[in-house]
Protein backbone atom coordinates (compact mmCIF):
# COMPACT_ATOMS: atom_id res chain seq x y z
CA UNK A 1 0.00 0.00 0.00
CA UNK A 2 2.89 2.33 0.45
CA UNK A 3 4.14 2.30 -2.93
CA UNK A 4 0.88 3.11 -4.29
CA UNK A 5 -0.18 5.81 -1.64
CA UNK A 6 3.65 7.84 -2.32
CA UNK A 7 2.50 9.67 -4.96
CA UNK A 8 -0.08 11.10 -2.66
CA UNK A 9 2.08 11.53 0.32
CA UNK A 10 4.55 13.62 -1.44
CA UNK A 11 1.68 15.63 -2.22
CA UNK A 12 0.30 16.13 1.36
CA UNK A 13 -0.79 19.38 0.21
CA UNK A 14 -3.46 17.52 -2.28
CA UNK A 15 -4.56 14.56 0.40
CA UNK A 16 -8.30 14.86 2.14
CA UNK A 17 -7.36 16.14 5.35
CA UNK A 18 -8.98 14.35 8.81
CA UNK A 19 -12.15 16.02 10.05
CA UNK A 20 -15.90 16.25 10.10
CA UNK A 21 -17.22 15.81 6.73
CA UNK A 22 -20.79 15.54 4.80
CA UNK A 23 -20.89 12.95 2.19
CA UNK A 24 -23.93 12.69 -0.23
CA UNK A 25 -24.38 8.72 -1.71
CA UNK A 26 -26.14 7.81 -4.77
CA UNK A 27 -26.93 4.19 -5.69
CA UNK A 28 -28.71 2.24 -8.47
CA UNK A 29 -29.02 -0.95 -9.46
CA UNK A 30 -32.78 -1.92 -10.04
CA UNK A 31 -33.76 0.87 -7.47
CA UNK A 32 -32.17 4.32 -6.54
CA UNK A 33 -31.37 5.34 -3.24
CA UNK A 34 -29.66 8.41 -2.00
CA UNK A 35 -28.00 9.10 1.66
CA UNK A 36 -26.57 11.71 3.30
CA UNK A 37 -24.37 11.65 6.38
CA UNK A 38 -22.06 13.30 8.66
CA UNK A 39 -19.13 11.35 9.98
CA UNK A 40 -15.57 12.13 11.66
CA UNK A 41 -12.93 10.79 9.51
CA UNK A 42 -9.22 10.21 10.73
CA UNK A 43 -6.16 10.35 9.44
CA UNK A 44 -6.75 6.33 9.30
CA UNK A 45 -9.89 6.64 7.46
CA UNK A 46 -9.19 8.69 4.87
CA UNK A 47 -6.37 6.24 3.59
CA UNK A 48 -8.91 3.62 3.24
CA UNK A 49 -10.97 6.06 1.31
CA UNK A 50 -8.03 6.47 -1.37
CA UNK A 51 -6.92 2.61 -1.03
CA UNK A 52 -10.56 1.63 -2.31
CA UNK A 53 -14.22 1.85 -0.66
CA UNK A 54 -15.46 -1.26 1.46
CA UNK A 55 -17.64 -1.25 4.21
CA UNK A 56 -19.60 -3.52 6.54
CA UNK A 57 -22.05 -5.24 3.54
CA UNK A 58 -19.30 -6.06 1.24
CA UNK A 59 -15.40 -6.92 1.01
CA UNK A 60 -13.45 -5.62 -1.78
CA UNK A 61 -9.94 -5.93 -3.52
CA UNK A 62 -8.78 -3.60 -5.73
CA UNK A 63 -6.13 -5.25 -8.23
CA UNK A 64 -5.69 -1.74 -10.31
CA UNK A 65 -5.38 0.82 -7.87
CA UNK A 66 -3.90 4.51 -9.39
CA UNK A 67 -3.99 7.30 -6.82
CA UNK A 68 -2.18 10.41 -6.96
CA UNK A 69 -1.98 14.48 -7.95
CA UNK A 70 -5.63 14.24 -7.10
CA UNK A 71 -7.04 11.17 -9.06
CA UNK A 72 -8.14 7.99 -7.98
CA UNK A 73 -9.22 5.09 -10.40
CA UNK A 74 -10.11 2.11 -9.48
CA UNK A 75 -11.21 -1.77 -10.69
CA UNK A 76 -11.72 -5.10 -9.03
CA UNK A 77 -14.57 -6.69 -6.99
CA UNK A 78 -16.81 -6.83 -4.35
CA UNK A 79 -18.05 -9.70 -2.62
CA UNK A 80 -20.76 -9.61 0.22
CA UNK A 81 -21.02 -11.67 3.06
CA UNK A 82 -23.46 -13.88 0.91
CA UNK A 83 -20.93 -14.74 -2.05
CA UNK A 84 -22.58 -12.56 -3.97
CA UNK A 85 -19.88 -11.06 -6.81
CA UNK A 86 -19.73 -7.88 -8.03
CA UNK A 87 -17.07 -6.31 -10.41
CA UNK A 88 -16.51 -2.70 -9.82
CA UNK A 89 -14.92 0.22 -11.69
CA UNK A 90 -14.28 3.73 -9.86
CA UNK A 91 -12.68 7.08 -10.97
CA UNK A 92 -12.11 10.21 -8.49
CA UNK A 93 -10.76 13.37 -7.91
CA UNK A 94 -9.89 14.36 -4.05
CA UNK A 95 -8.03 17.39 -2.41
CA UNK A 96 -7.69 18.73 1.13
CA UNK A 97 -11.53 19.70 1.88
CA UNK A 98 -13.66 17.73 -0.61
CA UNK A 99 -13.04 14.22 -2.80
CA UNK A 100 -15.92 12.75 -5.09
CA UNK A 101 -16.02 8.93 -6.24
CA UNK A 102 -18.11 7.37 -9.26
CA UNK A 103 -18.35 3.39 -9.51
CA UNK A 104 -19.95 1.44 -12.25
CA UNK A 105 -20.91 -2.23 -10.94
CA UNK A 106 -21.63 -5.52 -12.78
CA UNK A 107 -22.68 -8.34 -11.01
CA UNK A 108 -25.40 -11.59 -12.15
CA UNK A 109 -28.31 -12.36 -9.89
CA UNK A 110 -30.23 -16.09 -11.20
CA UNK A 111 -28.01 -15.55 -14.44
CA UNK A 112 -29.43 -12.24 -15.36
CA UNK A 113 -26.77 -9.26 -15.65
CA UNK A 114 -27.26 -6.15 -13.75
CA UNK A 115 -25.39 -3.37 -14.06
CA UNK A 116 -25.00 -0.23 -12.02
CA UNK A 117 -24.00 2.93 -10.48
CA UNK A 118 -22.27 4.76 -6.86
CA UNK A 119 -21.76 7.89 -6.59
CA UNK A 120 -20.35 10.24 -3.44
CA UNK A 121 -19.64 13.85 -3.20
CA UNK A 122 -18.13 14.61 -0.21
CA UNK A 123 -16.97 18.21 1.37
CA UNK A 124 -15.12 19.18 4.72
CA UNK A 125 -16.99 20.53 7.22
CA UNK A 126 -14.56 21.12 9.47
CA UNK A 127 -11.73 20.42 11.84
CA UNK A 128 -13.41 19.22 14.91
CA UNK A 129 -15.57 16.49 14.96
CA UNK A 130 -19.12 16.86 17.33
CA UNK A 131 -18.16 14.84 21.11
CA UNK A 132 -20.96 12.18 19.55
CA UNK A 133 -18.94 11.31 16.41
CA UNK A 134 -14.99 11.67 17.89
CA UNK A 135 -13.43 7.74 17.20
Amino acid sequence: MAAVLAPVAARADAVPLPGYWELSNTTTMVLSARTAERKCFTAADILKVLEGPSNRHYQCAYPKRVVGNGHIELAGTCVTKHGQVAEITAVGDYGPSAFRLQAKLRTRIGGVLLTGAASTQARRLGDTCPVSLQP
